[in-house]
């Protein structure tokens, strides 16, 4: 379930709701001008494959709205999750012509794609864009290692925790608000995605999500609509200190 403001595609880099923390965020108005003339907006359902592992690259770009997986598939056929794709996070690497991962819609998405040459070109010529590239994928590593704790020493409740502060966080950046106190937001992954996420059977997060609602930690309407009373809560559960522990 999507907040309705971000479903659609924007009509302007302007309008745009991500464009504070995208790889444009430093962009002046002639520079947004000359990326806007080599971008354009893709839509994808939810379980759509924007890219399979092996693909030629021929676009970078960010989520403007919904959630996708980076997924590996092992030689026997195995697969496992191992990222999640946010608003305004970006999808590619320039200069790298072959996708590592597939990437798979979770919910119906919203992608503001850039054709990669001219991009390319663009960041040698611009270098601040190169360098928010980099600050975005040195975000990316410091959160990849938290991951890794999370899931190699964290309790199943711990890990449910932490993956719902990564989610009411992102949200709140999104919408220019502090993560402080009561936070609302829509829960983009089933119960099933969170699961193979986590590492967890679905019982497992059924209920663990059903004793952190019982606890009063969570409240749920329905299945995804969720409401934290209080986040410094949330944090502790999910065994983070008080700055928050994981990057989004």
């Amino acid at each position: 379930m999507l907040n309705e403001t971000l479903t659609a595609a924007p009509r302007s880099c302007g309008d745009c709701p991500i464009q504070h923390r995208a790889v444009c965020a430093r962009c002046d108005a002639d520079e947004l001008a000359q990326l806007d003339k080599m971008k354009y907006y893709r839509n994808f359902e939810a379980g759509q494959t924007l890219i399979w592992a092996g693909d030629r690259m021929e676009f970078v770009g960010s989520v403007v709205s919904g959630i996708a997986t980076l997924t590996q598939t092992m030689e026997d056929g195995r697969t496992q999750m191992v990222g999640l794709l946010l608003p305004s996070d970006f999808v590619g690497r320039p200069g790298r012509g072959v996708a590592p991962y597939d990437v798979v819609a979770t919910t119906d998405m919203v992608m503001c794609c850039f054709r990669m040459k001219p991009f390319e070109a663009m960041m040698e010529a611009t270098p601040h864009i190169s360098q928010r590239l980099l600050q975005m994928t040195l975000d990316e590593l410091d959160a990849a290692r938290e991951w890794m704790l999370v899931l190699g020493r964290k309790t199943a409740r711990e890990k449910i925790a932490s993956l719902l502060s990564i989610i009411a966080r992102r949200n709140s950046t999104l919408h220019l608000e502090q993560p402080t106190g009561q936070i609302v937001f829509d829960l983009p992954l089933t119960r099933d995605a969170m699961a193979d996420y986590l590492g967890l059977t679905l019982e497992t997060v059924s209920r663990q999500v059903s004793a952190l609602k019982r606890d009063g930690v969570i409240e749920l309407e329905g299945k995804r609509h969720v409401t934290v009373p209080d986040f410094h809560r949330l944090l502790a559960e999910a065994g983070d200190d008080s700055d928050g522990g994981m990057l989004v």
